[in-house]
């Protein structure tokens, strides 16, 4: 809404806004002022809450909850979560670019800044001794497909544990364009171990047929109805695909969900009927699918040990089963308009397990792209995407699961509510991977309650959201920040181009929405703020203070 300057004498604009800014304590409301003033942009009711609440003297908090600001909370790690409930809950609202003359930051960091707008003026010179972000127009890459999280049982369990309103703001500050607009998410088919039980759609022994085949009432009345309500306000149409972690029991070598065991070949055809007719069933619901991989970790399925659901594929299993079953049943149900991921495991499985599949013609006819998940990036070089990519270019790369807490000592330090360091850590990696080939992130639970779960298999995990039924509240970690500082900006079409520091502690990765639309994303490990000039050869530079750990988002034109 746009209100035009009150006539003469009716100036309580600007006296709420004078009382206002007298009142003291209160941080993070020039830039919002100096708006108010601006383009007298205020509504008449919140011009008197303003004067209300200046001339009350109202809280901090209730300032914030006012404004849309981040509630902060101290839980013990290095920096806070941001709480919301039923009646409050920041979010970074609808920003447009800059004018050509300047550019705008978008920060948060472990000192508390979260999705903090500044807007600057473009400069003619660097300044001197700065970290130099070098971005190469000339070097273009790989088109982003998008940015998510999955909706397992345990999110959708959980998130119902709150009320109504509570549910909308979660749902809002994920999906909306006020929130940070996811557009990508995964959908575990039918039980994982972030589901309260193990369960497949058919357990009912020998019914190759599938004349049981049903979903669950997790599907009926959790992950649908929030996928349904998250289309309803979503930004931009949201892509759903399906990963299966186990077929039912009976279709294995070793007649459970979990531990060694393999499909049994005289099942490959069932399964993949199974794979129909749950795309069948989600989109009868009204859940249009995007996509499919083909299995959660499937050389997980050749360990013993393995807790959770799972089932074993050798390379030239998949390969023939996808040439032979699965690709013919899709196709043959029309269903060739979904994306097909192989592989959804981790980097130490690239190239070597792709490649049977991608260099036989007859399968990778049906394949679209390689699936990849990022636990074994600490100790795997990203070149191994850069290799998968050029054997393959014609296959696209998408990062489909990633999630922090699943290495710690013990289930106590599953999640931790704060913690910078793992934000930092995300930042990273997904910095890296998007300068390897990779054309989106899809994190994990999308929220897990606060110990990490519910999880039959006693995995608990950490997660962006945490959410807490008895108080009717969840906790936007710092994870949930990072994620939207590429979510919110780097959006499905944009391109990576080239980028590069000059600071060894100071990552970058940069994208063009057209030749005059640029994003880049920008992390500061290092303990002390870090000047910053960002030449992209324009002549014009973007000079900046990074504070210390800290992440920004630089929007500009040229």
């Amino acid at each position: 809404m746009v209100i035009k300057k009150p006539p003469h004498g009716h100036n309580h604009h600007h006296k709420a806004i004078e009382q206002y800014r007298t009142f003291r304590g209160i941080n993070g409301w020039t830039d919002l002022l100096k708006q108010m003033e601006e383009d007298m942009k205020v509504p008449p009711q919140h011009a008197k809450i303003i004067e209300a609440a200046a001339t009350m003297r109202a809280t901090s908090s209730e300032l914030r909850q006012l404004f849309h600001e981040c509630a902060p909370r101290q839980y013990g790690h290095d920096s806070v979560v941001c709480v919301c409930n039923a009646t409050h809950c920041d979010n970074p609202g609808i920003l447009a670019a800059p004018v050509e003359s300047q550019f705008t930051l978008i920060t948060s960091s472990r000192d508390g800044l979260r999705f903090q707008k500044t807007t600057i003026d473009k400069e003619t010179t660097a300044t001197p001794d700065s970290t130099v972000i070098q971005v190469d127009r000339n070097t273009a890459a790989q088109t982003i497909l998008g940015f998510g999280g999955a909706i397992t049982d345990a999110a959708a369990l959980t998130l119902y544990t709150l009320s109504t309103a509570a549910q909308d703001n979660f749902i809002r500050t994920y999906f909306s364009g006020q929130g940070i607009g996811y557009n990508l998410c995964r959908v575990p088919i039918a039980g994982s171990d972030c589901s309260t039980r193990p369960y497949s759609y058919d357990d009912v022994e020998g019914d190759v047929d599938l004349q049981y085949f049903a979903l669950a009432e997790e599907d009926i009345s959790y992950k649908i109805p929030l996928i349904l309500r998250a289309m309803e306000v979503a930004s931009t149409p949201i892509r759903l695909f399906g990963s299966p972690w186990s077929p039912p029991a009976w279709m294995k070598t070793n007649g459970k969900f979990n531990e060694s065991g393999e499909l049994i070949k005289d099942m490959w055809q069932p399964w993949s009927n199974y794979f129909v007719k749950f795309v069948e069933a989600y989109e009868a619901a009204g859940a249009e699918m995007w996509g499919l991989t083909t299995q959660n970790e499937p050389l997980s399925g050749f360990d013993d040990s393995w807790a959770w659901n799972t089932c074993g594929w050798t390379a030239e299993d998949m390969r023939d089963w996808i040439k032979t079953s699965l690709g013919p049943t899709l196709e043959a149900a029309g269903m060739r308009r979904l994306q097909l991921m192989v592989d959804d495991f981790n980097r130490d499985t690239l190239p070597w397990y792709v490649q049977p599949m991608l260099e036989d013609p007859d399968a990778a006819q049906y394949i679209d792209g390689t699936a990849v998940h990022w636990y074994s990036d600490q100790w795997v070089d990203a070149s191994v995407l850069d290799e998968t990519q050029a054997l393959f270019p014609d296959k696209y790369i998408l990062h489909t699961e990633a999630c922090e807490g699943w290495d710690v000592d013990g289930p106590e330090e599953s999640v931790q509510l704060g913690s910078w360091d793992r934000a930092q850590n995300y930042a990273f990696r997904i910095i890296e991977n998007l300068n390897h080939y990779t054309r989106g992130w899809v994190d994990w639970n999308m929220a897990l309650n606060t110990e990490g779960g519910p999880n039959w298999a006693n995995n608990y995990l950490d997660s962006p959201i945490i959410i807490n039924g008895t108080a009717d509240e969840f906790y936007k970690q710092p994870l949930f920040y990072v994620m939207g500082h590429f979510s919110k900006f780097v959006r499905p079409g944009v391109q990576h181009v080239a980028s590069s520091s000059s600071d060894g502690a100071v990552y970058a990765v940069a994208f063009e929405y057209s030749i005059f639309n640029t994003i880049i994303v920008i992390l500061n490990t290092a303990e002390d703020l870090k000047p910053v000039s960002v030449d992209d050869g324009s002549g014009s530079y973007l000079n900046f203070d990074l504070p210390a750990k800290a992440i920004t988002t630089v929007i500009y034109r040229m």
